[in-house]
């Protein structure tokens, strides 16, 4: 089947005394803002092309039918089907998640905190119903346990409504506030909730105070400039909450008091360029995370009375190259998740005796997450620990004792034997001499010799850091003889908050030449063969992938680019754009920096398709998708495709019902899983595409 030929257009852009035409920008829809809200919106001629896409992409992938209807029944059969979630305590209940057999949403429910009759709270699958897309955002239970309240997104545009349910009567209450992001907190009374408004354009802009019963809502504060984003933060305690602003380069946190929610917002410290910091409430005083005199943070309080810097006082010193990345108070002790040399690791110190002690953990490689615990008085703290190799197992730990009991492992799939497998790190050298660290899981009856097929996962942006965390899924590609490989390229945490400023801004190629060094080092170790390489990445890691099919086309057979940011140029210079004023400090702003114009024209991958053989492509794109809009890959495919001298296939499916994450179902979510892990099969092993 021959591939589709988009029509061009010229379409003139022009910026830093520099115009070009982009050829495909008609596959923007004008009324963009509606299809986020309303995907049937979409103009017409613009869905045909679409559908024209799916209908090749279809096509192409035929063949692989069978495979990847084997790949669903693999990836189901190792899920625990009615898997439920630990119960946290608070009060005189205990809340948990679960899943029934066959479900694909969770239920939210809790039971008597000395054991009794279960009460499903949310049933998330009756209210999915038949609907096209439906997830659930956030959930709450009201202080004092009579009410619960659940964001859900029906559109996947991320436009999530809350509602709230009577406990005593099970009934819903009319109460429903649109236009949200999800997030909310309740008072100290259970009355009314805190919750983020979205404007027209997407962006979260106002705190609103909705009281139960009441139609009109108040204003709690307002962010004026678009380049700041603005969230909530719930404290353990219940008597505050934080309104966080924050940007790419700075934060900025104001207090309000839950008991008197409509009073100022009191400011600890004003938003500076490069300061971040994040509080955390103790009662009579704060412990803030800061890095005002430590880039990978120091830990220091203030009284909550008089909490601004000058009344900063030092209390856990910064660790040169050790990052922290979180802090959870209690009354006796603090717990701080850190990251040294890509470990994470938790430390625990003793409020009153000032003793400190960290929790060991045996791995070369693996996850870690500090879990939820409601109560501030709790003598114990919950952690999640895994690796590539072992299931997530949850822990309670208790502080003063320093031991830890098991409360959940995750169920170990049918026929899987730890032991068969080998979980690993190695380090490449980037061009510039940087280590950059790679986190490996292979079969052990596999030998180093060059001939395995490998897929090489990366992301690089907003110091977000890949873990090695347990994935039933990749096993059906392990099974097959595949080396999964995570590149901790720089833009990432792993190595500090330095590691991130190296893959951002004038420095965003490092992430590039890592990853690409991160391949080289993996086929020079034996780890791969070099004719059977497909990279994967997604988002802002998608945007990686355009760069590496420009930069080095020859060393991939394949490239799977899941809601890539391609067209980073188009997107930067439209400051219409949800995400694009805040993303400024991430990537620059071409609109005024020249030479961040330059920098982003460099590397944005639409911009630099050159006429050269390009490995086979799958990208994949949300038509709700707010965040990397879906005619970013759109016009990327179009141009590929025109310009490419040899190579391919290059394939477009974009989920008409759904946004950023994909499909929003448990089950739903296995058949994209599929669609990808077939394309990487058929890669590698050179089976033909099309009919």
């Amino acid at each position: 089947m021959r591939p589709p030929v988009a029509p061009t257009r010229s379409h003139q852009v022009c910026a830093q005394g520099r115009t070009w035409s982009d050829d495909y920008a008609w596959l923007r829809a004008e009324n963009w803002r509606e299809v986020l809200r309303d995907p049937a919106a979409l103009p017409q001629e613009i869905r045909v092309w679409l559908e024209t896409e799916n209908a090749y992409s279809d096509d192409m992938l035929a063949p692989l039918a069978s495979l990847r209807r084997q790949l669903v029944r693999e990836m189901r059969a190792r899920l625990k089907e009615d898997d439920s979630d630990p119960a946290a305590p608070d009060g005189p209940w205990s809340y948990y998640t679960r899943f029934r057999h066959g479900g694909q949403h969770r239920l939210y429910c809790r039971r008597p905190r000395g054991g009794g009759r279960e009460t499903v709270l949310l049933d998330g699958d009756a209210r999915a119903g038949e609907s096209g897309f439906f997830q659930i955002g956030h959930t709450r239970h009201a202080p004092g346990h009579a009410r619960f309240a659940w964001s859900a997104d029906a559109s996947g545009s991320e436009m999530y409504e809350i509602r709230v349910r009577d406990l005593a009567t099970s009934a819903d209450l009319p109460d429903v506030i649109p236009n949200t992001t999800g997030d909310f907190i309740w008072t100290r009374d259970g009355r009314a909730l805190l919750y983020v408004l979205q404007d027209q354009d997407h962006r979260p802009f106002r705190i609103m105070l909705h009281r139960l019963g009441v139609e009109a809502d108040a204003l709690v504060y307002e962010e004026p400039d678009p380049a700041w984003f603005l969230s909530l933060r719930a404290t353990r305690l219940g008597r505050r909450a934080f309104i966080h602003v924050h940007g790419h380069e700075a934060q900025e946190f104001h207090v309000v008091d839950l008991e008197a929610p409509l009073a100022p917002p009191r400011l600890i410290a004003s938003r500076a360029l490069k300061l971040r910091y994040e509080p955390v409430d103790h009662g009579d005083q704060f412990f803030i995370k800061s890095n005002a005199r430590a880039r990978d943070y120091e830990i220091v309080t203030a009284p909550v009375e008089t909490p601004e810097p000058e009344h900063w006082r030092p209390f856990l010193p910064p660790v040169e190259g050790r990052l922290i990345e979180g802090v959870t108070a209690f009354r006796d002790f603090l717990v701080v998740l850190a990251r040294q040399d890509n470990r994470p690791r938790i430390l625990v110190r003793d409020l009153a005796s000032g003793a400190e002690h960290e929790i060991a953990f045996e791995a070369q490689t693996y996850f870690l997450k500090l879990e939820t615990t409601f109560e501030f008085d709790a003598p114990i703290c919950r952690f999640s620990f895994s690796t590539f190799a072992s299931t997530q197992e949850t822990y309670d730990y208790d502080m003063a004792a320093r031991q830890r009991l098991l409360v959940k492992k995750q169920a170990t799939p049918p026929g899987f034997e730890a032991g068969a497998y080998v979980v690993e790190a190695i380090e490449a050298e980037a061009a510039d001499g940087a280590r950059v660290p790679v986190s490996i899981l292979r079969r052990r009856d596999r030998p180093l010799d060059g001939t395995s097929p490998l897929l090489i996962h990366g992301y690089g942006a907003y110091g977000y850091s890949l873990d090695a965390a347990f994935g039933p899924n990749r096993f059906s590609l392990v099974d097959r003889g595949f080396v999964f490989a995570l590149a901790h390229v720089r833009g990432g945490t792993e190595k500090g908050f330095g590691w991130y400023e190296a893959g951002k801004l004038g420095h965003k190629p490092n992430t590039f030449s890592d990853f690409i060094a991160a391949t080289r080092a993996l086929v020079a170790k034996g780890y791969a063969d070099p004719r059977r390489i497909v990279a994967q990445g997604g988002s802002a890691g998608g945007l990686l992938m355009g760069a590496i099919a420009n930069m080095a086309p020859e060393l991939y057979a394949g490239i799977v680019a899941d809601v890539p940011f391609v067209d980073a140029l188009n997107t930067m210079l439209d400051e219409t754009l949800p995400l694009t004023p805040p993303e400024w400090l991430e990537w620059g702003d071409p609109v005024r920096d020249p030479e961040a114009f330059a920098v982003i024209a460099s590397y944005s991958p639409y911009d630099n398709v050159k006429a050269q053989h390009y490995p086979a492509i799958l990208a994949l794109a949300g038509l709700a998708d707010p965040r990397v809009t879906y005619w970013e890959p759109a016009k990327w495919v179009a141009k590929l495709r025109a310009t490419m001298t040899g190579g391919g296939p290059i394939l477009l499916h974009t989920a008409m019902g759904a946004g950023h994450g994909g499909a929003p179902g448990r089950f739903d979510r296995l058949e994209d899983v599929a669609r990808i892990y077939a394309f990487a099969i058929a890669v590698a092993e050179g089976r033909p595409f099309g009919d």
